[in-house]
C-alpha cells in the first residue's frame, strides 16, 4: 500500500526549485506590538533550514 504524505509537514515547509526548503518564522500571529520593528521584519521573511534536517523533512513530504 502507497504511503500518505505527513501533511502536516507539507504545509510548513515549502521546497524551493534548487532543492532548498524553506519554513516560516514562528510567532507571528498575535502580541506583535511588544516586539522590536528589527524582529518584526525579520519575522517577515522565510528562513532556509540546514541540510541535515532537509534530508529528513523532505523524506517525510514525498513518503514513497
Amino acid at each position: 500500500m502507497k504511503q500518505k504524505t505527513s501533511k502536516t509537514i507539507s504545509k510548513r515547509f515549502h521546497v524551493t526549485s534548487t532543492g532548498k526548503l524553506l519554513r516560516r518564522h514562528g510567532g507571528q500571529n498575535h502580541f506583535n506590538t511588544r516586539d522590536s520593528g528589527n524582529t518584526t521584519r525579520n519575522k517577515r521573511r522565510d528562513e532556509t533550514m540546514s541540510k541535515a534536517d532537509t534530508k529528513n523533512i523532505k523524506i517525510l513530504i514525498a513518503q514513497h
